[in-house]
C-alpha cells in the first residue's frame, strides 16, 4: 500500500545565511518544528561562506534531520542564495526566509493554505519586530523599525492584511519564480522588491495574512541600526537606476527630508543667500521642520511606551530622527555615486572624441 504522504505537496525552505551564528539555531530549530501534516518539508540552508561558526552550527543540526541540506553560496549575497535554492529545491513551493527570525509552528502551513485560498503566487504572515538582545539600545532599534512613522505605513513590518505589493518571508510557487527569471543578483538589496514587481507585472497576486506571524530580530544597537539604514538608503538609489518600477515614493521620503534639512542648513550659513531675510526664513523653516519631526517622533514614542509599558520609549524621537537622516544621506550618497559615474563616462567619451579628432586632422 502506498504511503499516505506520497501525494502531499512539498515545501522547500530556502534559508539564506551569512555570519548568523547568534540566530541560526533559533531559526533552523523553529523550521524543524513546523506543523507539516499537509505537506512534505525540505530545508535548504544556503551559507554565504560564513566565517563565524554559522555553518558548523547548522551542520550539527542537519546531522539529526535528513531533510536539512547545507549548500554553499560563493556569491555571498542574498539573491545568489535564493537562486541556488530555487534550482536545488525539490518542492513545488518554496519559502524565501531569513535567519534573523523565529517562525511559529503553524507559519508555513497557514501561508500555504492562505496562498491557495486567495489564488496568490506568494503569501506571508505579518512581521513582528523583536529586540535582538535584552538591552535598551536593542529595544529602541526594534521599536524604531517596527513603527509606521519610522518605517512607513506600507513597510513590510507595518502593512495590513490583504493583497500587497511585497511580502516578507513568503511562501511562493517555485515555477513562477523561475518563470520570472529568478532573482537579480546585481541587486545586493531590494531583490525582493524587484521580484515582487515582476510577478505583479505578470498578473500574479501577493497576499499578506494576519492569521500567522513571524518574529524578526532587529539590529542589536543604535550604531548598527543606523548603518543598516544608510546601506538601505544607498541601495534604494542604485535600485532606482537599475529597476525603477520596483521602487516607490515612500522609499525616498527620508532622502527628501535629509536633503531639505541640508539645503536649509546651508542657507542658514549664508552659503546660498546674501539676504539676511532669506537667511532668517531658512532658519525658521529648518527649526520648524526639525520640531515637527521630533513632535511626531514623540507621539510615536508615547504610543510605543503605552503599548510596551516602557518609559524608555520616550528616547525614540532622536533615534527615529537619526534613522531617517542616515537613511536619507545613504540615498544621497547613492545618487552622488551614480552622478559621478555618469560624469566620468561622459568625460571619457569626450576624451575619446577629442583624441579621434586630433588623430584624424
Amino acid at each position: 500500500m502506498a504511503n499516505s504522504r506520497d501525494n502531499l505537496p512539498c515545501v522547500s525552505v530556502i534559508l539564506a545565511v551569512r555570519n548568523e551564528t547568534e540566530f541560526i539555531e533559533t531559526a533552523v530549530c523553529s523550521l524543524v518544528d513546523q506543523f507539516a501534516q499537509d505537506f512534505e518539508l525540505e530545508i535548504l540552508v544556503i551559507d554565504g561562506m560564513s566565517a563565524d561558526g554559522t555553518r558548523e552550527r547548522a551542520a550539527r543540526i542537519a546531522e539529526a534531520y535528513p531533510w536539512i541540506k547545507l549548500l554553499d553560496n560563493p556569491g555571498k549575497t542574498a539573491p545568489a542564495a535564493f537562486n541556488i535554492g530555487l534550482h536545488a529545491a525539490k518542492g513545488e513551493y518554496v519559502c524565501i526566509l531569513g535567519a534573523h527570525a523565529f517562525y511559529p509552528r503553524e507559519y508555513i502551513s497557514v501561508c500555504l493554505s492562505e496562498l491557495l485560498a486567495h489564488d496568490a503566487v506568494g503569501c506571508s504572515g505579518k512581521v513582528i519586530t523583536q529586540p535582538a538582545q535584552n538591552t535598551l539600545q536593542a529595544r529602541l532599534a526594534a521599536w524604531t523599525l517596527g513603527h509606521r512613522f519610522a518605517s512607513s505605513s506600507h513597510s513590510v513590518r507595518t502593512q495590513p492584511e490583504g493583497y500587497v505589493d511585497t511580502v516578507p518571508f513568503p511562501l511562493m510557487c517555485k515555477k513562477d519564480l523561475l518563470k520570472a527569471g529568478g532573482y537579480d543578483e546585481s541587486l545586493v538589496r531590494n531583490q525582493d522588491n524587484d521580484m515582487n514587481q515582476r510577478l505583479r507585472k505578470m498578473g500574479y497576486h501577493l497576499f499578506l495574512t494576519a492569521k500567522t506571524q513571524c518574529f524578526y530580530f532587529s539590529r542589536p544597537d543604535i550604531k548598527t541600526l543606523l548603518t543598516h539604514a544608510w546601506r538601505t538608503g544607498f541601495w534604494n538609489a542604485i535600485t532606482l537606476s537599475k529597476k525603477t518600477a520596483s521602487m516607490s515614493l515612500r522609499h525616498f521620503v527620508p532622502f527628501l527630508f535629509a536633503s531639505t534639512l541640508l539645503l536649509l542648513a546651508v542657507c542658514v550659513l549664508r552659503g546660498l543667500f546674501i539676504s539676511a531675510v532669506a537667511t532668517r526664513l531658512a532658519a525658521i523653516a529648518l527649526g520648524t521642520l526639525i520640531s515637527v519631526h521630533w513632535g511626531m517622533g514623540l507621539l510615536a514614542a508615547i504610543e510605543v511606551g503605552l503599548r510596551e509599558h516602557a518609559y524608555e520609549a520616550l528616547l525614540l524621537p532622536p533615534v527615529i530622527f537619526l534613522f531617517h537622516i542616515a537613511y536619507g544621506t545613504g540615498t544621497l550618497a547613492g545618487f552622488g555615486l551614480m552622478l559621478t559615474r555618469l560624469i566620468r563616462h561622459r568625460f571619457s567619451n569626450l576624451l575619446t572624441i577629442g583624441k579621434e579628432f586630433v588623430l584624424n586632422r
